[in-house]
C-alpha cells in the first residue's frame, strides 16, 4: 500500500522527526564538510561501473549528493548525472566543483518529493546518504527512477576497528563525560562482524529488485588533530550536541591526540556498496 502521508506528517513521526533534523546540520557548514570529509577509493568507481553499469554515457541519478565527493568522480569518468541534494548550501558547494561539467546537473530538492523525470535513469547511486532519507518511500522512488533492469547501488562508510586503536579506546571517556547518551564501553567493530543484511532485506521487501551484491573495502586515513576535529564537526551527532558540550568534548579529544599520540591518529574505515538490479 503506498503512504500517503506528506511529508511534514512524517517529519512529525518521532523516529522521522530525529532523523530530518540531523540529516538538516550537514547543511549548516558546507564548507567544511566539503574540506573535511573524505572521498572514496577508485575501486568503488570501478566496481559501479562493472556491477551498475555507472560508465560512460550512463544516465546516473545521485541522491544525497552532499558537496559532490562522488560525483566529481562518476562525472570523471563520463556518467552523464542528475544529482539531488536536499541542502541548498551543499548543493550550492557541489555545483561549483562541478562547474565545467555540462553533463551533470545539480537539483536541490528532497529526493522523497522530488517528481521523477519521464526518460528512466540506468543507474541510481547513493553514496553515504541513503539512510537519510525516508525508508517508507526510498526504495520505491529509487525503482521507480529506474529502467528495467537499471542498477541501485548504495554504498555506506562506517568506522571500524584498525588504526590508533588505543586512542579510539581511550577517546570513550571524553564521550562519556560529554554526550550522556554515549554507552559506556563503546568499542568500533571488526569490520568482519559488519554485514549488509539490513540493506538486503529492505531491498528484497520491495519486491521490485533482484538480490543484492555487495563489494567492500577498507582504508586507513590519518589526521592531524586540527583536521580529525574539523572531521567530527561534520557529524551529525556531534553537531547536535549543545555548543558547551560539544567544544567541551572536542576540546577533551583534542589534549588526548596531542598529549597521547603525537598529534596524529589513523581512523579506519570500511567503505561497503550494494549493488541491486530493477526486476
Amino acid at each position: 500500500m503506498p503512504d500517503n502521508t506528506t511529508q511534514a506528517q512524517r517529519d512529525d513521526r518521532p523516529e522521522d522527526s530525529r532523523r530530518v533534523r540531523l540529516s538538516r546540520t550537514f547543511d549548516e557548514d558546507a564548507e567544511l564538510y566539503d574540506r573535511a570529509r573524505p572521498g572514496y577509493p577508485p575501486e568503488l568507481y570501478d566496481d559501479l561501473a562493472d556491477l551498475a553499469g555507472a560508465r560512460p554515457g550512463s544516465r546516473v541519478l545521485e541522491v544525497g549528493c552532499g558537496t559532490g565527493q562522488a560525483t566529481v568522480p562518476l562525472a570523471e569518468r563520463g556518467c552523464r548525472i542528475t544529482a539531488v541534494e536536499a541542502g541548498p548550501h551543499m548543493a550550492a558547494v557541489a555545483r561549483r566543483n562541478l562547474a565545467g561539467t555540462p553533463a551533470v546537473e545539480v537539483v536541490t530538492a528532497d529526493f522523497e518529493s522530488w517528481p521523477l523525470p519521464e526518460e528512466p535513469f540506468d543507474a541510481v547511486v547513493s553514496a553515504t546518504a541513503f539512510h537519510w532519507i525516508d525508508p517508507a518511500v526510498r526504495t520505491a522512488q529509487a525503482a521507480d527512477a529506474l529502467r528495467p533492469g537499471g542498477a541501485l547501488a548504495v554504498v555506506r562508510s562506517q568506522h571500524v576497528r584498525g588504526g590508533t586503536e588505543e586512542f579510539f579506546i581511550e577517546v570513550q571517556r571524553c564521550y562519556e563525560r560529554f554526550d550522556p547518551d554515549t554507552p559506556p564501553g563503546l568499542r568500533p567493530p571488526a569490520a568482519a562482524d559488519i554485514d549488509g543484511s539490513d540493506h538486503a532485506e529492505e531491498v528484497a521487501r520491495s519486491g521490485r529488485f533482484g538480490p543484492t551484491v555487495f563489494r567492500r573495502y577498507e582504508r586507513d586515513l590519518t589526521y592531524t588533530t586540527s583536521d580529525y576535529l574539523d572531521l567530527l564537526r561534520t557529524y551529525s551527532g556531534h553537531r547536535a550536541l549543545p555548543e558547551a558540550a560539544r567544544n567541551g568534548l572536542l576540546e577533551c579529544i583534542a589534549g588526548l591526540i596531542d598529549g597521547r599520540f603525537g598529534g596524529r591518529v589513523t581512523k579506519r574505515y570500511l567503505i561497503e556498496s550494494g549493488v541491486s538490479h530493477r526486476r
